[in-house]
C-alpha cells in the first residue's frame, strides 16, 4: 500500500475528507507508535566513522534514536565491542580525561554544543589514537508521507498495522463514536500483534536453530 492508496482507504473508511496536513499527521503518528512497538530490521541502520585520538567525544548520527552496538577497530584489525554505561560510571572509572587507551565503554553524554537537537557519545578511556568505529543504531525511516514514490517497507510488507494505526488517529481527531473507535483500536492491536510476531519473532530466528513455529492443536 503506497501513500495514495493509504489516504484513499482512510478516506473511504471514515467517509470524511481531511486536509493534507491533517492526514499526514495521522500517518506520522501511527508510524511512530508502530516503530516504537516493533523492532523491524528495516529500523536498523549502521554507519562507520573515525574516533579522533585524544578526543573523548563522538557525535551521534543526525537520525539517531538508540544504540544496538558500537565497535572500534584499527584498520584491518579485530572488532572490540564497547559496553554501554552511564556517564557517571565513565567519569568515575576514567577520572582523568587525559589518560588514554583503547575505548572500552561509551555513554550517551547529552546534547551537542553546536546543535541542541543532536546527541553525543562519551568514550572511556579517551582514545589514544585514531580508531575506526562502526555503529548499529535504531532510527525512524523516512515517512510514507514524504518518501519518493510514496512507498516504504512497512506500507509494502505490513500495511494492515499502518492502515488501522492511521484510522485510530483519524477517528480520534473526528471524535468518532465509541463503538467504532473500539473496533479500530482492536483491529490495530490485532495487526500490531502479528507485526510483532514477524519483527520480534520470526525475523530473529530460523528453523535450523529454533525449530519451526508450532501452533498447539486442541
Amino acid at each position: 500500500m503506497n501513500y495514495t492508496a493509504l489516504v484513499n482507504t482512510v478516506t473511504s473508511y471514515t467517509e470524511d475528507q481531511f486536509s493534507t496536513t491533517d492526514i499526514n499527521t495521522f500517518i506520522v503518528q501511527a508510524e511512530t507508535r508502530i516503530y516504537n512497538s516493533v523492532q523491524f530490521p528495516s529500523l536498523r541502520k549502521n554507519v562507520t566513522s573515525t574516533l579522533t585520538g585524544l578526543d573523548q567525544y563522538l557525535d551521534c548520527p543526525s537520525d539517531f534514536l538508540s544504540v544496538y552496538s558500537m565497535a572500534v577497530y584499527e584498520s584491518g584489525g579485530p572488532y572490540t565491542y564497547l559496553l554501554n554505561k552511564d556517564v557517571n560510571f565513565i567519569r568515575e572509572a576514567y577520572p582523568v580525561p587525559t589518560a588514554t587507551g583503547t575505548p572500552k565503554h561509551y555513554a550517551l553524554f547529552g546534547q551537542t554544543f553546536a546543535d541542541p537537537n543532536e546527541l553525543v557519545f562519551l568514550l572511556g578511556p579517551t582514545p589514544d589514537q585514531n580508531y575506526e568505529v562502526e555503529l548499529h543504531y535504531f532510527y525512524y525511516p523516512e515517512s510514507i508521507t514524504t518518501v519518493a514514490g510514496g512507498q516504504t517497507w512497512l506500507g509494502e510488507n505490513f500495511d494492515p498495522v499502518l492502515l488501522y494505526g492511521t484510522l485510530v488517529e483519524a477517528y480520534t481527531y473526528m471524535k468518532g463514536e465509541a463503538d467504532m473507535m473500539q473496533l479500530y483500536e482492536g483491529k490495530y492491536k490485532e495487526a500490531l500483534a502479528l507485526a510483532k510476531r514477524l519483527g520480534d519473532g520470526l525475523e530473529r530466528q530460523d528453523a535450523y536453530r529454533s525449530g519451526q513455529y508450532r501452533q498447539p492443536v486442541n
